[in-house]
């Protein structure tokens, strides 16, 4: 299986000085995602956790709500002229065998930084939530809220070593960190989390939190709400489609999550004071 990382051969400038020496970087490949048999679409991906992300992905697109209507996971051609598997096709069977509907296939390569590109109108980049987000009881202290940056960042092992990734982050409402995920793309990260919690037969993620290391833009927001997270919280800013998204479904948004202190955007009413 492809590498998380791969070295590199860099030379190294600092003021009048240079010196070569090796250097890790971030791997990014693609993945060809192919539903019964039939090809959805190809993402841009850090490899690693695979199934994770394909079985996320289903979720966000409204395809997959519970673990039994995934059947199963597979690699599947994808090999060198060697005849090496390059482990970059993966085919999900979903109970139902019903194909992907035509307005789901992507026209363009989904790339590390955007997960709704090809998208073929602007009608499709919303999906139904199937949740009632308002009525998760959710309630969370700012103290155990500060605290979720730091967790984050200390669990990001390929980061430390790349600099050059995203995570995401599933918690409780005591900060009890359950799965952490890298990837180059932040939707990627969200989409390998809400995977592994499919696959634990988790969804709905009611009570729990998503932390992001980045921004929070209007697809991690959509992604949260289809996998029935109340509260959604990124170290950098949200979007302002983001923030309506939302205040619409009832989900709490939080952004600029660090050195104790945030900016609440929806779903205020969930932060407590412990009693």
């Amino acid at each position: 299986m492809a590498r998380v990382t791969e070295r590199r051969r860099t030379v190294r400038l600092q003021g009048q000085e240079r010196s070569v020496r090796p250097d890790s970087l971030a791997a990014e490949e693609p993945l060809e995602i192919r539903i019964n048999g039939s090809a959805l679409t190809v993402s841009m991906r850090t490899p690693g956790h695979d199934f994770d992300l394909v079985a996320g992905f289903l979720v966000a697109e409204g395809l997959v709500a519970g673990a039994e209507e995934l059947t199963a996971l597979r690699y599947c051609a994808g090999a060198t002229d060697e005849g090496v598997n390059t482990y970059n096709v993966i085919d999900a069977a979903l109970r139902d065998r019903a194909a992907a509907p035509v307005s789901l296939h992507r026209n363009l390569l989904t790339s590390s930084a955007c997960g709704i590109c090809g998208r073929e109108t602007i009608e499709s980049i919303r999906v139904r939530v199937p949740h009632d987000l308002a009525a998760d009881p959710l309630r969370i202290t700012p103290d155990v809220l500060y605290g979720l940056p730091d967790t984050l960042r200390a669990a990001q092992r390929v980061f430390d070593s790349t600099g050059g990734l995203h995570a995401a982050g599933l918690f409780t409402s005591e900060g009890e960190l359950l799965c952490l995920r890298e990837d180059v793309g932040r939707h990627n990260a969200v989409d390998k989390v809400v995977g592994w919690a499919l696959r634990e037969n988790l969804l709905p993620l009611t009570g729990h939190v998503l932390m992001v290391s980045g921004r929070a833009s209007f697809e991690l927001t959509q992604k949260a709400a289809m996998a029935g997270l109340p509260l959604l919280a990124a170290v950098s800013a949200p979007s302002s489609l983001a923030v309506d998204l939302a205040e619409e479904l009832g989900l709490t948004l939080v952004g600029f999550l660090r050195n104790r202190s945030g900016n609440v955007y929806t779903g205020a009413e969930r932060i407590t004071e412990a009693p």
